[in-house]
């Protein structure tokens, strides 16, 4: 049975892998940070398969022991301090945590996985977000990086010393550079799950106004759960090879917005929409865009959600969400 340590198992890519991975057979190991997560008793409710084992991105010696216990064939880093807008206000912790932890997993796999004659394979969770502003429409794998938020520069750091420890060592090491994807998983602090959880609360009457920022940004959108397979394939192939995780669609937050308030039979969403500056980030990222064609020869990777199913699942599941949570008070 293969072996699968992933950092970040609390998050939305970390339950889709984990069920994935446990699908296809695996073993899994969780990473979990301190004494008591409060989030991992949700996590292993869902997912009792699911091994929890201890260590901190910040912390090199917890990591080597992480991965002498699991004794991993493969090591699914997607642990970071993810949220761009918060990595404006925690600049060193993201620094620490999503740059130099990278660091720190690839050498503590170095130093495991070095010893065996089964060498462990290594995902690095680069982002879209190292584009930034961006320097060609759509953006490869070749596209050069000029990152707008402290977030966007440790994920480049992240990136390159996952290249370098690749080239330098001889490592199975390599990065998906995946573009925005949501799913009913999303934490309620990124947008689109901000949205779908606001107009299933507005169509309920729970909720009577949602505040956003910049309307026009454009992002290429996909499913969590179609994105995680990447993964997954990137670290069955035959070589490390770094790939772009996208659609090749391009959607505005105006068009999200569209699409979820007419998923509840609401087709001017404009008396329910406040603008505010305070969720304006300070250097926007206007257009993402990705071109997959790598992905799709190489691994045999395509999307299988579209955009306008992915809002629809992820309105219906808030719906239900907020109507199971108003009964409960009732």
């Amino acid at each position: 049975m293969p072996r699968a340590l992933v950092t970040g198992i609390t998050g939305q890519d970390g339950q889709h892998l984990a069920e994935l991975l446990h699908g296809e057979g695996y073993e899994v190991f969780g990473m979990v940070k301190g004494q008591n997560n409060p989030r991992i008793a949700g996590v292993l409710e869902e997912f009792p398969f699911i091994e929890p084992v201890s260590g901190d991105l910040a912390d090199l010696s917890s990591l080597v022991k992480a991965v002498e216990v699991a004794a991993p064939d493969e090591v699914y880093n997607l642990g970071a301090v993810s949220f761009v807008a918060y990595s404006f206000s925690h600049a060193e912790l993201t620094a620490d945590i999503s740059g130099l932890g990278v660091l720190r997993m690839l050498d503590a796999v170095r130093m495991v996985g070095g010893a065996t004659n089964n060498p462990i394979r290594f995902y690095q969770a680069s982002t879209s977000e190292m584009f930034g502003e961006v320097r060609e429409v759509p953006q490869t794998e070749l596209t050069p990086y000029h990152p707008r938020s402290p977030y966007g520069c440790a994920k480049v750091f992240g990136h390159y010393i996952t290249m370098n420890y690749r080239e330098s060592y001889d490592m199975f090491a390599c990065s998906g550079i995946l573009f925005n994807h949501e799913g009913p998983r999303r934490g309620l602090e990124f947008v689109t799950r901000k949205i779908t959880n606001a107009v299933a609360r507005i169509k309920l009457g729970l909720q009577d106004e949602l505040v956003l920022g910049n309307l026009d940004a454009k992002r290429d959108w996909g499913y969590a759960g179609d994105y995680v397979r990447a993964m997954w394939l990137m670290l069955q192939h035959d070589t490390p090879e770094d790939f772009v995780i996208a659609t090749g669609e391009t959607h505005t937050i105006r068009e999200f917005l569209d699409l979820a308030f007419a998923e509840v039979g609401i087709d001017d969403w404009s008396p329910f929409v406040r603008q505010d500056p305070k969720f304006l980030r300070p250097a926007e990222v206007d257009l993402l865009i990705g071109d997959a064609s790598k992905a799709k020869e190489k691994l045999g990777w395509v999307p299988e959600v579209s955009f306008p199913d992915l809002v629809s699942m992820m309105v219906t599941h808030d719906l239900e969400h907020e109507a199971a949570k108003a009964h409960l008070h009732d």
